[in-house]
């Protein structure tokens, strides 16, 4: 049956964020909640995906099939978005097949899942890598691993008049700059392309060999917006979904503090970032920024075992 997909445009809150060492640094921060817009289909992973789901359903595709690891947030949200919207997906993960909390979600949404190794992943890059997948799967919408691509990047441009329209709400007129985590850069660059005039900073959750600045750069290129600036920030710890202690401890203080549930492989990566910039003085006092929460804390359950407070599908 071909893909049919509504009309569904949530919205997340925005809500100011006090915590001491931002007053300490005479800094305002908002964040836009997009761990609140849906129980499974949270974060930004739906506004990547939603292009992609539009173009496969216009095409007439009978599901979708796509790319990810053992712990994958992106893979995550497909699988809801099948369930919930009732198209078949197929997920080709990394590594030798093993059961996470993540993976068990994945069976029980209704996703097939194929398990390439790590040479067979590795080879996704060349370019007969999709046909036999697509000769046993016939009909099929491929999507890039994380939802790469400019589709997903436009698909998060509308963050920005989100966030626009409900400035007067917290009393702000205006704000400074975005402050979030980058993986693959796809959300970082929507960012770009909805706000030409304020500054963005992209928190690194993987390392800088990773390539993000590439295809940060490589997306706006191909918007033609390669003029736009932007920062990376290094916030990969010594290395991607690296959990040591210090940041533990500055993910459950902040949580109770603010009441804002974080995840360590995102999001608490770039506000722990965020807060060294602050301590280091490279924000002026009485600048604001909103910090996008990207959502994830399905990824909480390996990392922050019987801290992590996240219900399974």
């Amino acid at each position: 049956m071909p893909i049919r997909i509504p009309t569904w445009r949530p919205r997340a809150p925005l809500q100011p964020l006090q915590l001491d060492w931002l007053e300490a640094a005479g800094v305002e921060i908002a964040c836009l909640r997009l761990d609140l817009v849906d129980p499974l289909l949270s974060g930004n992973k739906w506004f990547k995906l939603a292009p992609y789901l539009e173009q496969a359903a216009a095409a007439g595709a009978q599901g979708v099939i796509s790319l990810g690891g053992a712990h994958s947030n992106h893979l995550h949200a497909l699988a809801a978005a099948g369930r919930r919207f009732g198209f078949a997906c197929v997920g080709l993960l990394r590594g030798e097949a093993q059961q996470t909390p993540t993976v068990d979600d994945l069976q029980r949404m209704g996703m097939a899942l194929h398990w390439l190794g790590y040479g067979g992943y590795r080879a996704r890059h060349q370019p007969d890598f999709w046909a036999p997948w697509l000769a046993r799967y016939p009909g099929f919408h491929v999507i890039g691993e994380g939802g790469l691509g400019l589709q997903g990047a436009s698909g998060c441009s509308c963050l920005v008049a989100m966030a626009e329209a409900q400035l007067a709400d917290i009393g702000w007129s205006d704000f400074d700059g975005w402050w979030l985590a980058t993986g693959t850069g796809t959300t970082l660059a929507g960012v770009l392309l909805g706000d030409v005039r304020r500054s963005v900073f992209g928190a690194q959750a993987v390392p800088s060999d990773h390539g993000v600045a590439t295809q940060v750069a490589g997306l706006l290129d191909e918007a033609g917006a390669s003029e736009r600036r932007y920062q990376l920030i290094d916030a990969a710890r010594g290395g991607f979904a690296r959990l040591d202690e210090p940041l533990r401890q500055f993910i459950l203080e902040t949580e109770q503090a603010s009441a804002v549930p974080l995840e360590p492989v995102y999001t608490g990566k770039a506000l722990m970032a965020l807060r060294d910039f602050c301590k280091s003085g490279q924000l002026a006092r009485g600048s604001r920024l909103i910090f996008i929460h990207t959502g994830g804390l399905q990824g909480r359950r390996v990392l922050m075992g019987a801290s992590a407070d996240y219900t399974q599908v």
